[in-house]
């Protein structure tokens, strides 16, 4: 999920893909507004961007390509532990802030909620377990998800797997290897698709392996991706490939689902990436990807907090269609201003702090 991962392993001097940061924050929206709108639309037909959740996917696409092109050439290097710590020190300081902020939120929410029908013991566990991602499904006001307190959750679950399949075998196999592991993976994620009808599986207990196929078909396509050198020169820009990313999300939902969203993923994700690393970045715009690309892993993992207690008032006011219209953009700049405090006054300190003192050498 993060295109930015040169920059924690001193990197500095690699190009940067300006353009794909700047989507990953797009589809980083994307998901927030895809989670607001599933509380008011129960049926996905009725909802605008009821495909939003592909952007999972679509980071997975993206962390497989940067993957490769920030460590391919570096991990036999610096070695397998000094990878992992990288990726801890990127990853898991936000892990901890959204499962905080989740459980604050399952414990205080001023407009419903019912954490009294829990065990001490049990939100203890439930919350230990979400820092440290271990599944544990159990509560039932939470949607059974995998990490009860902060259900995006899931997919950093499989981004550390991916991680360690690619630290002990991904970087090492030859690209033949790699082309017929990522068309395995293909299948995988098409038998899922049918047999579920959709893709939306990976978060929950019982959609559990369903994670599983979307990050290995995504994360080996991104990665080989950057193994191919399969980057189209192009002049579309910022504004066009955002235009095309959205195409994605909002696409209508049918009884097609099973072959639509399978299709997006395993060719649309991919040419998009491929474009996006060969597009030209205009100046102007420069500076506006940096800014999305930072504030999207933030946003993705602190935005579920608010997202429950917006549901619970959803629930009990029923606001009219012009004060919910005017609740969802007060609450999406909200989450998207409460990310970038969060960044600012917590991420990027302790990722410092622990970079300083975990490094072998200073980044």
């Amino acid at each position: 999920m993060d295109t930015n991962k040169a920059a924690t392993t001193g990197l500095q001097t690699k190009q940067h893909f300006h353009i794909l940061d700047g989507l990953r924050g797009i589809a980083a929206l994307a998901v927030v507004i895809f989670h607001f709108m599933e509380w008011v639309y129960a049926d996905a037909s009725k909802n605008f961007i009821g495909h939003g959740f592909l952007a999972v996917d679509f980071f997975f696409c993206l962390s497989g390509f940067v993957t490769g092109y920030a460590y391919n050439e570096r991990i036999g290097e610096m070695g397998i532990w000094e990878f992992f710590k990288s990726r801890i020190i990127r990853l898991h300081p936000l892990v901890v802030a959204g499962s905080v902020l989740g459980l604050l939120a399952f414990l205080f929410d001023p407009f419903g909620g019912h954490p009294q029908l829990y065990s001490t013991g049990k939100i203890i566990l439930a919350f230990v377990c979400s820092i440290f991602l271990i599944p544990l499904p159990v509560i039932a006001d939470r949607g059974f998800n995998l990490f009860s307190f902060n259900a995006p959750s899931w997919s950093l679950f499989w981004e550390y797997v991916a991680n360690m399949v690619y630290a002990f075998v991904l970087y090492r196999i030859s690209r033949g290897y790699l082309l017929l592991l990522t068309l395995l993976s293909a299948v995988a994620i098409c038998w899922v698709s049918y047999q579920s009808g959709n893709l939306l599986g990976g978060w929950s207990g019982s959609t559990f392996w369903d994670g599983s196929a979307r990050i290995s078909y995504s994360f080996l396509a991104g990665l080989l991706i950057y193994r191919s050198n399969w980057i189209i020169k192009n002049k579309l820009g910022f504004i066009a490939l955002t235009l095309l990313l959205c195409l994605a999300f909002i696409m209508p939902s049918s009884l097609c689902n099973w072959l639509t969203e399978p299709l997006v993923v395993l060719f649309y994700f991919p040419l998009l990436i491929a474009l996006g690393a060969g597009a030209t970045i205009a100046p102007r715009i420069k500076n506006f990807c940096i800014f999305s690309g930072k504030i999207s892993y933030p946003l993705y993992m602190t935005h579920y907090a608010g997202l429950w207690m917006f549901g619970n008032y959803y629930i009990s006011h029923k606001p009219g269609n012009i004060q919910l219209t005017l609740i969802i953009i007060a609450g999406v700049s909200l989450l998207v201003g409460a990310a970038y405090l969060m960044m600012l006054i917590y991420d990027i300190p302790v990722r410092k702090q622990l970079s300083e003192k975990w490094y072998k050498k200073t980044c």
